[in-house]
């Protein structure tokens, strides 16, 4: 029986095969040079994205420094074989005219990454995602639970902590002047 070997697929090939029409719209990330769909978001998970975001623009306005990026912005994590990661939000601490930003995924090392859980997502997934962006240099991740109303915080180096709606997130070293109440991360304008 013959078998077959696909080469692995790099960053720049999957920039373009996601430029593809036929592939308008699908949910996608490059996996150790494999292309890995994912479901879609729900209701919840894409409302705390964007509040976490509006949070994050306050922030960007009020320091006049930083950019953040949302909707799966691809972060390059890995090389040979490549993967790109699209995190729901990313923090950049230098600020660039948007003709300096690329139209495929980012090879800038983020300052911060906010992952924001789903029903659909599985504890070892998640995990895999966390090392990735850890092992890439990114010194802060943020994994946000709106279910349980709690945000991991994750360091290279440095063991998980676990905040709840008692708690404020910071931006520790990494982005000093950045304090979030973590309820504030679940209560919406209005309500």
């Amino acid at each position: 029986m013959e078998t077959t070997t696909t080469k692995p697929m790099t960053a720049d090939e999957f920039s373009e095969w996601c430029s593809r029409p036929e592939n308008a719209g699908k949910r996608v990330e490059l996996v150790r040079g494999e292309i890995i769909e994912m479901p879609s978001a729900g209701e919840i998970h894409g409302t705390v994205c964007w509040w976490i975001g509006a949070l994050l623009a306050m922030y960007v306005l009020k320091r006049g420094k930083g950019r953040a990026t949302s909707n799966d912005t691809g972060v390059g994590v890995e090389e040979g074989p490549d993967t790109v990661r699209g995190p729901d939000l990313c923090f950049f601490d230098e600020s660039r005219p948007l003709d300096q930003l690329n139209w495929k995924h980012s090879r800038q090392i983020p300052a911060l990454v906010i992952e924001v859980v789903s029903p659909n997502d599985k504890p070892n997934k998640i995990n895999q995602r966390i090392g990735d962006y850890l092992r890439r240099g990114i010194p802060l991740v943020w994994i946000v639970d709106p279910e349980d109303k709690t945000v991991g915080v994750h360091r290279k180096s440095e063991l998980p902590r676990t905040l709840d709606e008692n708690d404020q997130l910071t931006g520790e070293n990494v982005l000093p002047d950045l304090t979030i109440p973590v309820v504030d991360l679940f209560k919406l304008p209005g309500v």
